[in-house]
């Protein structure tokens, strides 16, 4: 029997707006596809804006390859991110907080903003020549499926797990520098530390840009290829924030817990959260 994909949105935007989890969308159905949770993904945005929702970029999810043994999803997919949904750190420091998410987690990112279009292409340089500034960033991700036990299709129509953004200082993408950055993108190592830097910081976990479809440009290139097979949903556009895909694995923060990243030769500064 056919899901019923409005039934599917109504059940997933009800969960997240209440913190209440909900079993996976694939234990009822074992046969729901991704392509029809991509159907439900655009009921429940349609839904979000005409609650007044502004979308003003997109996530990236499941790009590392590292950790697609540990969730058991193979495959990029994405979702928009939302004007409530990112916040810009000032300083380097922002403070976040964590009510109303189901099982947060954070994921250390490089963040890219759109000048131009961007068309589907495998070039690093294309890619960064849309590109006017690139920047450091925590995504943090929930699950409204208990444990965070899913499958493709669950976290597709789940709005890829995005609960919010967090966007560090940018750094200009030109001329001068576009070929370094190319070069440098796949080659930088992330680090992620838990605690305060003055107190008790330690190192949690370390990442290379190749983990992410080989360097986030490219992670960045494979959304645009992505949406060219999506016509209900518009290509990317000069203006958006674009985050692709964590660095590492994705860590469970809670209130009172401060996180920071370096980004290593990539030559963006930290990005320090503290939670609420």
């Amino acid at each position: 029997m056919p899901s019923d994909l409005d039934a599917i949105a109504g059940r997933l935007i009800a969960a997240f707006d209440s913190a209440t989890p909900i079993d996976p969308i694939t234990a009822a159905d074992p046969d729901f596809t991704v392509a029809q949770a991509y159907g439900v993904l655009a009921i429940v945005e349609a839904r979000r804006r005409a609650q007044g929702w502004r979308p003003v970029g997109r996530k990236i999810g499941f790009t590392n390859r590292t950790i697609w043994p540990r969730y058991g999803v193979y495959r990029p997919m994405w979702a928009h991110t939302w004007e409530h949904s990112v916040h810009h750190a000032k300083d380097g420091r922002a403070t976040l907080p964590l009510a109303g998410l189901l099982e947060p987690r954070l994921e250390p990112e490089v963040v890219f903003h759109l000048s131009a279009p961007l068309a589907p292409t495998d070039d690093a340089l294309e890619v960064l020549a849309a590109v006017d500034w690139i920047a450091p960033g925590f995504e943090i991700v929930q699950s409204p499926f208990p444990g965070w036990k899913f499958q493709a299709p669950d976290c597709t129509a789940a709005c890829g797990l995005h609960g919010a953004l967090v966007v560090g200082a940018p750094l200009a993408v030109t001329a001068a520098n576009r070929a370094a950055l190319a070069a440098a993108l796949p080659a930088f190592e992330a680090t992620l530390y838990k605690g305060d830097a003055a107190v008790d910081r330690q190192i949690m976990d370390s990442g290379l840009g190749a983990n992410v479809l080989d360097s986030p440009a490219l992670a960045l290139a494979t959304l645009a290829r992505v949406l060219a097979d999506l016509p209900q949903f518009p290509p990317l556009a000069a203006g958006e924030t674009v985050t692709t895909g964590t660095l590492t694995d994705a860590w469970p923060v809670a209130p009172g817990e401060t996180w920071s990243a370096g980004y290593g030769g990539l030559g963006l500064e930290g990005l320090t959260v503290t939670f609420e």
